[in-house]
């Protein structure tokens, strides 16, 4: 699902059962992005790249929170980016991980797998059971993917 006011440019590859929502934009204009399955972009969140320098990867069954924004950061499979959070170069957001809203991953920080990371800057909070993580993440997936089909029908 690509909604009529979200903007995708350049270089960029999305897996199966992808959601780009209202306002949200994607610019590989610099640089590359990869979109794993089942990945949602909120609305009004951006992903860019910084030119020649990184790209932006995104695993499967990643959710993009409101208004965030990745930029040349790779998301590992199962993460979730909290709303408003903002994800900086060469940063490393672990399988299953989960940033606070609001939160601030500056450059080049490595985010634990399966980990709960908050603030400004960004910093460990707890470890969260794997199997409850991955479990919630795939639900929000699931249920942007069911959202994205109710807009097809129209």
């Amino acid at each position: 699902f690509l909604a009529e006011t979200a903007v995708v440019i350049g270089d960029v590859v999305m897996g199966k059962d992808c959601s780009i929502w209202y306002g949200a934009v994607l610019r590989g204009d610099v640089n590359s992005i990869r979109l794993g399955d089942r990945v949602n972009v909120q609305d009004g969140a951006v992903i860019h790249t910084l030119y020649e320098k990184s790209v932006s990867i995104l695993g499967s069954d990643v959710s993009v929170g409101h208004n965030a924004i990745i930029h040349g950061a790779t998301i590992e499979n199962g993460a979730l980016i909290g709303m408003g959070a903002i994800i900086l170069d060469h940063a490393v957001v672990g399988e299953g991980a989960i940033i606070a809203a609001g939160a601030l991953v500056l450059s080049g920080t490595q985010v634990e797998p399966g980990s709960i990371y908050a603030g400004v800057p960004a910093k460990f909070v707890k470890k969260v059971d794997p199997g409850q993580s991955k479990e919630m993440n795939q639900k929000i997936a699931a249920n942007y993917l069911m959202y994205s089909g109710w807009y097809k029908e129209l």
